[in-house]
C-alpha cells in the first residue's frame, strides 16, 4: 500500500529554520516526482516546491514566496525527500503535505497542486 509520512514540522519563531522530511513506503520514490503544497486556514492549497523523478536529471520549481530560503532535495535510496526551510515568516504557516506523482511535469504538479498520493500533512507555524 503506497503511503507518504510527512514530520518535522513544529513551532519556530521567525528567522528560524525547520527541515521537514517525506518518507515514502510502497513504491520506489525514484520514479516519481515529488512535492511540498502547503495549505494555511482559510486560504486554498498553494504549491510551494517539487522536484523531478532522478530517471532524466533533476529538475526542481519554488513558488516565488519560497525562493531563495527553501529547498528541496531527494534521497533516493532512503526512499525519502526534504524540504530545508530557512527564514521562515508568519505567512509561511499552514499545513505542509508531501506528495507524488508519476508525471513528471514538476511546474505542472506546483502549480496545479495536483498529485496522484499525498500524506496526511505536518503542521508548521511560525510566531513570536
Amino acid at each position: 500500500q503506497l503511503q507518504l509520512v510527512e514530520s518535522g514540522g513544529g513551532l519556530v519563531q521567525p528567522g528560524g529554520s525547520l527541515r521537514l522530511s517525506c518518507t515514502a513506503s510502497g513504491f520506489t520514490l525514484g520514479y516519481y516526482a515529488m512535492g511540498w503544497f502547503r495549505q494555511a486556514p482559510g486560504k486554498e492549497r498553494e504549491g510551494v516546491s517539487c522536484i523531478s523523478s532522478s530517471l532524466s536529471g533533476i529538475i526542481t520549481y519554488y513558488d516565488d514566496s519560497v525562493k531563495g530560503r527553501f529547498a528541496i532535495s531527494r534521497d533516493d535510496a532512503e526512499n525519502t525527500v526534504y524540504l530545508q526551510m530557512n527564514s521562515l515568516k508568519p505567512e509561511d504557516t499552514a499545513v505542509y503535505y508531501c506528495a507524488a506523482d508519476p508525471y513528471n511535469n514538476v511546474q505542472n504538479m506546483c502549480i496545479s497542486t495536483s498529485a496522484s498520493w499525498s500524506g496526511q500533512g505536518t503542521q508548521v507555524t511560525v510566531s513570536s
